[in-house]
């Protein structure tokens, strides 16, 4: 390997006398590289002959292998510390770590990076608690408890930074060395992946199942000193964390408002000392011979609930992050948490000092107000962490039997776990797809569901051979679980869905072969929509970059002979445009959401059914629809237009059943959708070649010209902004096309883009008041029509 070009992958392994495992590690690390350029960094620790053993096979076999020996009194941080250091010199993007005892399988950790690059993953962690992985290798039932206590502990202190992984205390994993913050690491024995997630918690993270092996020479490092250092460690990262969340939360609020609320909780706390106060004196009077202690027990349960009520109602009003409950759970234990640290304090005043109940109670009380208020600010109503744009709460699991970046798979002697996919097989008579559908230059769809989306497309003539197939059965994990997860594997091709509910979730499978087949749950199914919007069209978009052409999120027209797209934002008022320029100008019509384009500028219809959102309601003719659907068309406008987008949007970043609460909503309240020739008369056409794009927007009234670089960005954005709801994001990054992975498709997908724009003229248009469909006919210089056709 060249010294002047940088690795693909450095791998980092902390050694401490290792000695006897440098050859085999060394052996399986180069059989399982093959030819991708990797280096291999040991961070060594070892009083044996382990550094003498790395320069031995490094020179003897022209390995790129670095050592980084740490002296006795250099050592610091311990196996976290060697990782940190090891990370610090690390050449590559990517950098793998790993153990040097060979519990940890070369073959599989060298395929990480390939999983994090093509999932666009920034941290991809080894696991032993989920799909197939098993922590055998572990070996006395002692290790197995502690090793589970440990994780139970970790995780509860940190429920949220830790809920994308179930082992965090695995010590294999694959980052993106951008993706982390050295400098913000503080390493403490060996457990260094649960302090890179939780000191950078906005990483992407996916987990991959494995099997701990035994080890194959030498001594485990770990001991009752490492035990305590990793319990002193999680109190010192608890107590870390809730400092940088307070002054995060300070930062955002600003000095004043921060003092105000807390000059606001000092008074709701004085109310509390009156009213604990008050009980305390109360069971004085009514119960004398109560014992004082569990008297203050009892007047701190009335206080705390008096606190919490005024809390939410005069320190933090408006909007608050979680529920209710959720925020009176977290904030009585709080509260309860102080009292157990006031009580022995309590007994010191009043049986060392001999100072009176009441006195003693009240000085505890303000000790530790000011604790109080910092816990409350930053971790319970978290206005900084509010803030910030929350991750969706689904586990991702990546099955990676065979290597996702083209290594070769027959090179591991350690065989790796597969997760085992749902059964996609149809039982005898439910083979038929009813519906069949053929989507001009993307794909041919036969389904068991009913596909309104894909009504104008319908083919009945086509057979079961068909490119995508739709079927309904049940699938996912029979048991309920805690968080839904997403879960790939990779022999054959396949991502699985589970919801929390199990069986009864609105759960999926979709195996990526020929033809790719989308098993879904009963549950799913009866919400057909869903099954289109949030599964079938992802999948189109990527099968029509796989035969080159696009699915862009955009409008299409024909004005006066000229081909027009039109794009914005989702709910910005593309639609009522659309509608007002097809009524009042004569346009005529090739999509409304989506547009087949090709790479010389030629577009295919998409004439999907229009949803009419509430803003849209004043562009959609009166006598078009009967006052039974006008009436319905109310409330169905307001819950599927851009507030309740929102609120879904809101929904789906809590750790809910996200997708079968979107499929019953959609089940009880259909959304409210028109084929564009049930709302006005119209011509369909089936092609054109568009020769002008206009990217509408929302704002003070402006026009002008956009380059090519604004327009392509712009495109891509609304096109991104149509797919946010889950769970795409996890979804995409799993899709391959033939040899094409998510990274080679959307390469092509920009380059389609890319040279669709070279022929094109495009401008963008602001208006505050919805009038784009004057003003597009005026940029165009297309005469006007003297009147609607309705009018």
């Amino acid at each position: 390997m060249s010294h002047t070009s940088p690795p693909e992958l450095t791998v980092v392994v902390p050694t401490r006398n290792e000695s006897g495992n440098i050859g085999p590690l060394l052996d399986r690390v180069k059989a399982a590289a093959g030819p991708r350029r990797i280096e291999v960094l040991f961070v060594d620790d070892s009083d044996d002959d382990t550094p003498e053993k790395v320069l031995a096979r490094s020179l003897a076999e022209r390995l790129p292998v670095r050592l980084l020996h740490r002296e006795r009194g250099d050592r610091t941080g311990g196996l976290g510390g060697a990782v940190v250091a090891g990370l610090r010199e690390a050449r590559a993007d990517w950098a793998v770590v790993m153990d040097g005892d060979l519990q940890h399988p070369p073959e599989l950790a060298l395929r990480l990076a390939g999983v994090g690059r093509s999932r666009d993953l920034d941290l991809v962690a080894a696991s032993r608690h989920v799909g197939g992985g098993d922590a055998g290798g572990l070996g006395t039932t002692t290790r197995h408890a502690v090793s589970g206590g440990a994780t139970a502990v970790a995780k509860t202190m940190f429920p949220r930074r830790l809920a994308q992984l179930s082992d965090p205390m695995s010590g294999m994993f694959a980052l993106r060395t951008a993706a982390i913050d050295l400098d913000r690491l503080e390493p403490h024995g060996f457990k260094i992946l649960m302090e890179i997630v939780v000191r950078n918690p906005r990483l992407r993270v996916a987990e991959v199942p494995f099997s701990m092996q035994p080890r194959h020479t030498g001594q485990s490092k770990a001991s009752l000193a490492e035990g305590a250092r990793f319990t002193g460690h999680l109190a010192r990262l608890r107590l870390a964390v809730l400092a940088r969340q307070v002054a995060r939360s300070a930062e955002s609020a600003g000095p004043r408002q921060w003092l105000l609320r807390a000059f606001l909780f000092g008074l709701v706390g004085a109310s509390g000392l009156l009213v604990n106060t008050a009980v305390l004196m109360l069971l004085g009077i009514q119960a004398p011979r109560l014992h004082y202690l569990i008297a203050a027990v009892l007047a701190t349960e009335a206080s705390t609930a008096w606190l919490f009520l005024l809390t939410e109602r005069l320190v933090f009003p408006g909007a608050k992050p979680g529920t209710r409950r959720g925020r009176a759970v977290r904030f009585f234990l709080l509260n309860h948490i102080a009292l157990l640290a006031r009580l022995p304090l309590l007994a010191l005043l009043v049986e060392a000092l001999g100072m009176n109940v009441v006195w003693a109670n009240l000085i505890t009380l303000l000790l530790l107000f000011a604790v109080r208020f910092l816990v409350a600010d930053a971790a319970i109503y978290g206005t900084a962490a509010a803030a910030a744009p929350p991750r969706e709460p689904m586990k991702i699991v990546v099955d990676v039997s065979v290597p996702p970046d083209g290594a070769a798979a027959d090179t591991a002697p350690a065989p790796t776990p597969r997760v085992a996919a749902p059964r996609t097989a149809a039982r005898p008579g439910q083979r038929y797809l009813p519906y069949r559908y053929e989507i001009p230059d993307v794909a041919t769809v036969g389904s068991q569901v009913r596909l309104p989306e894909l009504e104008y497309f319908r083919a009945q003539y086509l057979g079961h051979d068909t490119d995508i197939q739709v079927r309904i059965q049940p699938t996912g994990t029979a048991m309920p679980r805690t968080r839904a997860t997403m879960t790939q594997t990779t022999t054959p091709p396949s991502v699985a869905y589970s919801e929390h509910l199990g069986r009864l979730g609105a759960n999926f499978h979709v195996q990526l072969g020929e033809p790719i087949v989308v098993t879904v749950a009963p549950p799913l199914a009866h919400s057909p929509h869903v099954v289109y919007t949030n599964i079938l069209e992802a999948l189109l978009r990527f099968v029509a970059v796989s035969r080159g052409v696009m699915l862009l999120h955009s409008a299409c027209l024909e004005l006066d002979g000229l081909g027009m797209l039109i794009s914005a934002e989702t709910d910005t008022g593309k639609t009522g445009t659309v509608l007002r320029l097809v009524r009042e100008r004569g346009a005529r019509f090739l999509s409304d959401d989506m547009t087949i384009l090709h790479p010389d500028g030629r577009v295919g219809c998409f004439p999907k059914p229009l949803t009419i959102s509430h803003h849209t309601l004043r562009a959609v003719g009166s006598d078009e629809l009967s006052r039974r659907e006008w009436r319905r068309l109310q409330l169905q406008s307001r819950l599927h237009s851009k507030e309740g987008r929102q609120f879904a949007m809101l929904l789906s970043r809590l750790n809910i059943p996200i997708m079968g609460v979107n499929a019953l909503t959609q089940r009880l309240v259909p959304p409210p959708k028109y084929t564009v020739d049930r709302l006005l008369p119209c011509t369909i056409v089936p092609s054109t070649v568009v020769s002008e794009l206009f990217l509408i927007s929302r704002g003070a009234h402006g026009a002008g010209e956009l380059s090519r670089a604004d327009a392509m960005r712009n495109l891509l954005a609304n096109t991104e902004d149509a797919y946010q709801f889950p769970p795409f994001r996890q979804l995409a990054p799993s899709v391959v096309i033939g040899a094409d992975d998510h990274l080679a498709l959307r390469r092509k997908e920009h380059a389609i883009l890319a040279s669709a724009l070279d022929g094109l003229r495009c401008r963008w248009i602001s208006t505050p008041d919805f009038t784009w469909a004057d003003e597009i006919p005026r940029a165009l210089g297309a005469p006007a029509v003297a009147a609607a056709r309705a009018g």
